[in-house]
C-alpha cells in the first residue's frame, strides 16, 4: 500500500482551522483564477483587499477583456510582478474569443491561457470546479515531501503523489486543508509540528527531524526571493504606482523611481517596463498603454 495522508484527520483539522479567505467563498471560476494569479509570489494579506477591488471593475472576462490594459495595470499596481495583469488581460480575452466568454473547466484548455500554469490550473479546476486532483505548490510540496515520502520529490513524482492523496468527492476541502497546512504549521522553516494532524504518520517526524529535510530541492518547493529594497522591482513598482496617476516626463524618472542621483538606472529599468508591454514611451513621456 503506497503511503499517504491521514484524510479524515487531515479533512477534520482543516474545516477546523480554515483561513477565511474571500475566494474561498466563490465557486465563481472568472474570480477563482484573479485570485490565483494575484497570488503567484505574492503575500495572501497583501492580495485580500486588491482582490476584491479588482473584481469590482472586472466582474466577468467579457469586462476585463474589453477594458484598456492600462486599466488593470493600474489596478494591479501594488500587487507586484505585474505582467501578471497583462497575462490575465490576455487570458480573458482569449476565453472571450474562443470560449464563449467561460472559463474552461478542461486542463489543457486552461493551461493554453496566458499566465495559467499547471499550478494555477489544477487550481482552478479544484476550487471552483470541485474536480479530484491535487493542487500543487510551494507549501503542498512540502508537506508531501516530508509527510508523505520523507525523501525529495522530482516535479512528476510530486504531482503524481499530489493527486493520488485527494479523497474522492473531497478536491476541494482536502486542497484547502493541505495548503493551510503547508502555509501556517509545516512551515520551511520551524515546522510547528506540535500543531500538526499529521505527526503520526509523518515519515519525516518518525525520523526525529534528522537531516536532511526532505522539503529542501524537492520539485514545487520554492528558495528565497531576492531582495526587494533597493532593488530594480521596487524602481519598477514605484514608476507605475506614478502612471496609474499621469504620466510622468523622462526628467522625473530618477525621482519617481527613488534613485534621485542615479537618472541612467532609471531610465534602464524604465525602458524594461516599455519592453514588457507594461508601459509606452512618446513625446518624453511614459504612460499606461491604452
Amino acid at each position: 500500500m503506497s503511503p499517504g495522508l491521514p484524510g479524515d484527520a487531515l479533512l477534520a483539522w482543516g474545516q477546523r482551522v480554515r483561513r477565511d479567505l474571500p475566494w474561498r467563498r466563490t465557486r465563481d471560476p472568472w474570480a477563482v483564477l484573479v485570485a490565483e494569479l494575484m497570488l503567484q509570489q505574492t503575500q495572501v494579506a497583501r492580495v485580500v483587499p486588491r482582490y476584491e477591488e479588482f473584481l469590482t471593475c472586472f466582474t466577468t472576462p467579457a469586462a476585463c477583456a474589453a477594458a484598456p490594459a492600462g486599466e488593470l495595470i493600474a489596478a494591479w499596481s501594488g500587487l507586484g510582478y505585474n505582467r501578471r495583469a497583462l497575462a490575465l488581460h490576455r487570458a480573458a480575452g482569449m476565453i472571450v474569443a474562443e470560449h464563449g466568454g467561460q472559463v474552461p473547466d478542461d486542463l489543457d484548455a486552461l493551461l493554453a491561457l496566458p499566465g495559467v500554469g499547471p499550478y494555477t490550473a489544477r487550481a482552478v479546476l479544484a476550487f471552483a470546479f470541485e474536480r479530484d486532483l491535487g493542487v500543487l505548490d510551494t507549501n503542498a510540496a512540502r508537506v508531501l515531501a516530508r509527510a508523505v515520502a520523507g525523501r525529495r520529490l522530482t516535479a512528476g513524482q510530486a504531482q503524481r503523489l499530489a493527486d493520488a492523496q485527494v479523497p474522492a468527492g473531497q478536491g476541494w476541502a482536502h486542497n484547502q486543508a493541505v495548503l493551510d497546512l503547508g502555509a501556517m504549521v509545516c512551515t520551511a522553516r520551524r515546522p510547528r509540528c506540535d500543531h500538526c494532524p499529521l505527526t503520526g504518520s509523518c515519515a519525516w517526524y518518525q525520523r526525529g527531524l534528522a537531516p536532511p529535510d526532505p522539503a529542501v530541492g524537492s520539485a514545487g518547493t520554492s528558495g528565497s526571493q531576492s531582495r526587494f529594497e533597493g532593488s530594480d522591482r521596487q524602481g519598477r513598482g514605484r514608476l507605475l504606482r506614478a502612471l496609474g496617476q499621469a504620466a510622468v516626463p523622462d526628467h522625473e524618472l530618477a525621482a519617481v523611481m527613488g534613485w534621485p542621483g542615479d537618472p541612467d538606472r532609471a531610465r534602464r529599468v524604465a525602458a524594461t517596463l516599455v519592453a514588457d508591454g507594461l508601459a509606452v514611451h512618446t513625446l518624453g513621456h511614459h504612460r499606461l498603454p491604452g
